[in-house]
């Protein structure tokens, strides 16, 4: 943060409902610890001017506040982590600003006209780079309720919420969930807890590869990852959550041999499914996200009939890895697939590759490709 220190100044207690959202960026929720301190520490390092807490737990952040003030003893309640310190109260948010200038930013003499919100210092700020990270953090659902039900199907483990997290960053629409994952919603995929079939959301999550379910949505994004990258992320999720890594223990088990049984031929019939009774379907491949981010973002935006601002998809590529990216690397120092493991992947393989070309499809990639 250039070496400068973080001042916060006490806005006030604000209205904050279904009405009126005093902040609209990210979203965090801590029901045992929750400070002052450390909302306003997560929205500053986030690139956000605004720090709101509600409900005593409830961190919101966003650049701008846009909502009623309140009376000051609406908000009554202390901070989980912290008491005597204001953290809201029911449908009331404590807002703070931050003082020191944020990356990228330098502060320049300014009068009222220029401010954003009425709640700002008597200055401005000019950025000294074209995109602020934090422009396109701001997601809401769809001010229409649409007709057409997308879906967002993949295999388990392949990346489906890092590609959720990238159409919401580009699209600044939120995203749904056939299911329900709290720590996902904690996270801010406030999707996550709407009806499915609401038709406020841009796109659906979903594993589901029965006709029946394909059936039921209009058109659907296909996304697909390397089965072996695949296997491995949705068995260290199984054992050690989002962000975990599996144990040596958990690779030499039973219970790998089992999963591998089960899950390598869920791959091939997942796939094959959805070639076969998606009615309208677009096919991403994750290792493509990976290398050119933004030319497949563009893609999917046309497939999903939304247009996207240069602004955001830079945005959008600044803030690419989110929440869910497991940290650092853990290679294993031996193969934990076994030559019949793998021969019967690399079968699995060559069969979704036709099916793909059968329908004048790309195939898979060539680094899927058994050699």
């Amino acid at each position: 943060r250039d070496g400068q220190p973080t001042f916060w100044t006490y806005v006030g207690c604000f209205i904050n409902n279904e009405t009126e959202h005093a902040l609209s960026g990210t979203v965090l929720y801590d029901f045992r610890k929750m400070t002052s301190a450390l909302c306003q520490d997560t929205c500053s390092e986030s690139g956000f001017r605004y720090a709101g807490l509600e409900y005593g737990a409830e961190c919101h952040c966003g650049n701008r506040v846009c909502a009623q003030r309140a009376r000051g003893e609406d908000c009554n309640l202390d901070c989980r982590g912290e008491k005597g310190s204001p953290c809201g109260g029911v449908g009331r948010m404590s807002v703070y600003r931050v003082e020191d200038r944020l990356p990228g930013q330098r502060r320049c003499e300014g009068n009222q006209t220029n401010h954003t919100s009425p709640y700002d210092l008597d200055y401005y700020w000019v950025y000294s780079t074209p995109v602020l990270d934090a422009t396109c953090k701001e997601r809401r659902f769809l001010p229409q309720k649409s007709s057409t039900l997308v879906a967002l199907s993949s295999f388990p483990g392949a990346g489906n919420t890092w590609l959720r997290h990238l159409i919401e960053l580009a699209t600044g629409f939120y995203t749904g969930s056939y299911y329900f994952d709290g720590s996902l919603y904690n996270k801010g995929f406030k999707g996550e807890k709407d009806y499915w079939q609401s038709g406020r959301v841009i796109c659906v999550k979903t594993h589901e590869s029965g006709q029946r379910e394909i059936e039921m949505f209009d058109s659907a994004i296909l996304l697909m990852r390397n089965p072996y990258r695949s296997l491995m992320a949705e068995f260290n999720r199984k054992c050690a959550g989002h962000l975990g890594y599996a144990s040596d223990v958990h690779w030499r088990s039973k219970e790998w041999s089992e999963f591998v049984d089960s899950y390598s031929s869920w791959w091939v019939s997942h796939a094959l499914t959805w070639l076969r009774f998606a009615h309208r379907l677009l096919v991403v491949h994750f290792e493509n996200l990976q290398k050119d981010l933004v030319p497949q973002l563009k893609t999917i935006s046309a497939f999903l009939n939304t247009s996207i601002s240069e602004e955001r998809l830079l945005c959008t590529e600044s803030n690419r890895d989110g929440h869910f990216k497991r940290s650092g690397s853990r290679s294993l120092t031996f193969d934990p697939f076994t030559p019949e493991m793998r021969a019967r992947i690399d079968e699995y393989i060559r069969t979704v590759d036709k099916a793909l070309r059968d329908r004048n499809l790309s195939g898979l990639p060539q680094e899927f490709m058994p050699r």
